[in-house]
Order: structure tokens, then C-alpha cells, then sequence
């Protein structure tokens, strides 16, 4: 049997019909009943779903400079078994991804790696200080070849720089995501602003502070003719501020995570630091509004917003633990659970918001592809009847801060196959895909080596 060629038998494409995918040399080289081929290795993929590998618009990797939290190798490896075959690596690394060299760093250490595609997302400031701008052009000429800029975790807040930033990136056809929260809105604010934080005695986050920066970010997309994207749209009012705005034209796409697509509120009554993340968990009536949204299409993609933090971070007083939370293991089972399990969509859809569409958003452009002739073979098995529990410390990412420990999900990812390599078989790591040529790998030292 060759090592290259895979026979997927019986497969419910799409959560469609069932269907043979055979996989040769990195490409779907056939689609149909009955295949047959003598070199492949056989895969039954009866009562599977074959889905396009999933691709994350919002990954915090942690790499270069804080290792104790993630590294690209442990974030890849998670990222491989929750179903991912590409991710976009945030810019609040250390140092920060606002030159050429650290983006080409970054994508290096992923192809060193080799589980997914690492697409570094450039800072749009220096040092995301919101001063100035950082050198965006080079980023996007650089190997890494950048499309996505954002200072994630920080709002670029001057609305003269943030247009500054929407006008560079039209050059060559990248995006700014935005983190959208005004910072005098939320000084101090330690979780969702309403009844739960009056009865805690917490100070509130009002939504208006994310609402208004979209507001004004749609209107300057539109003035400068620019593509604008929203990073973790959480509440009912960013998501009819959205929905306006395409309704105008505007050039806007927006995220939600799968913890907002579940978690409310409500949760933070324990206290429990898991709970702390940007931008909080919001009420029963915000869930069920951002559910909407991503049925409807007014919410675009899925993105994780994957954070893992080192435990001494979260296993601490509320007011001083960090804020974020792991997903790239857990995010397919959510969506199942809030998305196709509720009826709201069918597992279509689902490769739509987190395969299709933000490989667009992304322009990553051998992802994201149908399963047909031709294709390239990055492509999931996936068992929709499994049911597991999630423990953090069975986890391939390094940060324990999972809000769903201990929760039944439904769903898990049985095979991954990145570029035509199976980096995920029968639920467990396989081996990673290795590049061949002599692009540049970063040496012990994480510094870059090679022509």
C-alpha cells in the first residue's frame, strides 16, 4: 500500500449522501461510489461525516516569548484533533508580530511543526500600543505572506489610526480585525455589566463599550472602502449593528466564539476564574441572539479565540486572573451542540462558518475547498453520535483553563488529514505533515536559519 493514498469509504459528505473519497499525493484524485484502488490504505468511514478541515480566523498560539502558556507545536497538535487544518496565530506574542521577522518566525516554527497551516495574523500597531502603525506592508510581502492584522486584545481605540490602518491593508487585499471594546468603557470591568454583576459586586462591562467601536468601524470601512473584520462579537446589539451594515453593502464580516455560543453570565456566580475571559460572557438572551446571527449569516465564522494561559494565571483571586479560554479541542462539539443539535444548522453550514468562509476572510486559498476532484485533500472524519467529557489534562494544548471540564459533549474528530497526510487517526495524533524544500526553520534558539 503507498504511504500518499487513502481510500475513504462510506462517508457522509457534508453530513449528506454517503460517499468513497480517494486521497492521493495531497489531492482528492476521485469522489464517488464503489472506488476502488490497490495501493490505498482503506478507511471506513461508515457513519462518518467528511468535512473540509476546519480553519480558525482566531488562534492565540503564545509563541515566541511565552512558552509556559502554548508553543506552536502544542497549539498545532490540539489544533489537529479538535479538526483544524489551518489557524491564524494572534499578534500578542512577545515580542510582538509587528515586523517581517517575527511573522516569518512564527510561520516557520509552524511548517517545522507540521500538523496545520499556521497563517500569522500581523499586529496592527507597534508593540499594540496604539500609537502607530506597524509595518503592515512588510508583513504582507514578507514569506508569511500576511493577509489578517489585528491587535487582538487590545481595541485600536484612535479612530484616525484605525482608518489609517483600513486604508494601508487595501493595498494588497488584507483585513483588520478588530477586538472591539472602548477601553474607558470597561476600566476596570471585571465581567458582563447587568444583574449578575450588581448582585456579585463586580464592576460591569457594558456592551455598549463593544457596540459603539463596531459602530464606528463599519462607517469607516465604508468611508475608505475597506474590509473590516469583528473578533468576538458577544452581544445582541453588535450583532443587529452588523446585520445593518451588510444591509447597507459594507465590506464587514464578524466572528463568535463557541463559549458565547453556550456559556452565559450566569457562570460567574462561582466565582471560578475559568469563567474570565475578553469579552465576557453575557446573558441567556445574548447567546440566543449571536445563535441567530451565525444561522442567518450575519455572523460569518466560528473562530475559537483559543487562550490557554499557565494555571498560576487562572488558579488565582478573580480580580487577578488572566482572561481567556482554551477551544481548538472543544470548539467542533459545541457548535454541534449549539448549532446542529438545536436544528439552527445542518452540518453543511457548519463547514460554511468554519471552513469556507474563513478561509475567504483569511485568503488562504488551499483551504477552505470543497471535497471534489481535484482539491486539495485537507479534510475531518467525523463522528457525530460519540459523546465525550472534557478533561483538560487529556488535552494536547498546554493550558488547562477549559470552562466545559468536565461537561458531556457530543461529537468528536476521528481522522485529520492535512495536505493529504493523516496528522489524526482513530481520535489520536498521528504524525505531522513534513514540508519538502528548503524554506527557513527556526533552529533551538527559535532565530530563522536557511536560504
Amino acid at each position: 500500500m503507498a504511504e500518499n493514498t487513502y481510500l475513504i469509504r462510506g462517508a457522509a459528505i457534508l453530513g449528506g449522501e454517503a460517499e468513497d473519497l480517494l486521497i492521493c499525493d495531497g489531492v482528492i484524485a476521485a469522489r464517488g461510489k464503489d472506488l476502488h484502488d490497490d495501493d490505498a490504505t482503506v478507511i471506513d468511514g461508515k457513519g462518518l461525516i467528511a468535512l473540509p478541515g476546519m480553519v480558525d480566523v482566531h488562534t492565540h498560539l503564545r509563541e515566541p516569548g511565552r512558552e509556559d502558556a502554548e508553543t506552536v507545536e502544542t497549539g498545532t497538535r490540539a489544533a489537529a484533533l479538535g479538526g483544524f487544518t489551518a489557524v491564524h496565530a494572534m499578534a500578542n506574542s512577545n515580542p510582538v508580530a509587528d515586523t517581517a521577522g517575527v511573522v516569518e518566525q512564527v510561520h516557520s516554527l509552524g511548517r517545522a511543526s507540521g500538523w496545520v497551516d499556521v497563517r500569522p495574523v500581523g499586529a496592527v500597531t507597534v508593540g499594540l500600543a496604539g500609537e502607530q502603525l506597524a509595518e503592515l506592508g512588510a508583513m504582507a510581502d514578507s514569506r508569511a505572506q500576511v493577509r489578517m492584522f489585528s491587535d487582538d486584545g487590545i481595541c485600536v481605540h484612535d479612530p484616525v489610526l484605525m482608518r489609517r490602518a483600513l486604508e494601508y491593508v487595501k493595498a494588497f487585499d488584507g483585513v483588520v480585525a478588530q477586538h472591539a471594546q472602548e477601553p474607558r468603557l470597561t476600566a476596570g470591568a471585571q465581567m458582563n455589566e447587568g444583574a449578575v454583576s450588581a448582585v456579585l459586586g463586580l464592576a460591569g462591562w457594558p456592551a455598549v463599550a463593544e457596540e459603539s467601536i463596531i459602530a464606528r468601524d463599519v462607517l469607516l470601512a465604508q468611508h475608505v472602502g475597506s474590509r473590516l473584520h469583528v473578533c468576538h462579537v458577544s452581544t445582541a446589539g453588535s450583532v443587529e449593528i452588523v446585520r445593518w451594515a451588510k444591509a447597507r453593502g459594507i465590506n464587514v464580516t464578524a466572528e463568535v466564539t463557541p463559549h458565547h455560543l453556550l456559556l452565559t453570565d450566569e457562570l460567574v456566580r462561582s466565582y471560578d476564574p475559568v469563567y474570565k475571559v475578553n469579552p465576557p460572557l453575557r446573558t441567556d438572551a445574548d447567546v440566543q441572539a449571536l445563535r441567530e446571527g451565525l444561522a442567518d449569516g450575519t455572523i460569518d465564522v466560528v473562530g475559537t479565540d483559543h487562550a490557554p494561559h499557565p494555571s498560576e494565571h487562572k488558579e488565582c483571586e478573580w480580580a487577578q486572573a488572566a482572561m481567556g479560554m482554551t477551544g481548538l479541542e472543544t470548539a467542533l462539539s459545541v457548535v454541534q451542540e449549539t448549532m446542529i443539535e438545536t436544528g439552527l444548522m445542518t452540518w453543511a453550514d457548519f463547514a460554511r462558518v468554519t471552513s469556507f468562509t474563513p478561509a475567504v476572510i483569511g485568503r488562504v486559498a488551499d483551504q477552505g475547498r470543497p471535497l471534489e476532484e481535484g482539491e486539495p485533500a485537507n479534510v475531518i472524519l467525523v463522528d457525530p453520535a460519540a459523546r465525550w467529557t472534557v478533561d483538560p489534562h487529556k488535552m494536547a494544548t498546554m493550558g488547562r483553563n477549559s470552562p466545559f471540564k468536565g461537561k458531556e459533549l457530543p461529537g468528536s474528530v476521528v481522522a485529520t488529514f492535512f495536505k493529504g497526510h493523516p496528522t489524526v487517526l482513530n481520535g489520536k495524533l498521528n504524525t505531522p505533515y513534513r514540508y519538502a524544500g528548503n524554506y527557513p526553520t527556526p533552529d533551538a534558539a527559535g532565530a530563522v536559519s536557511g536560504s
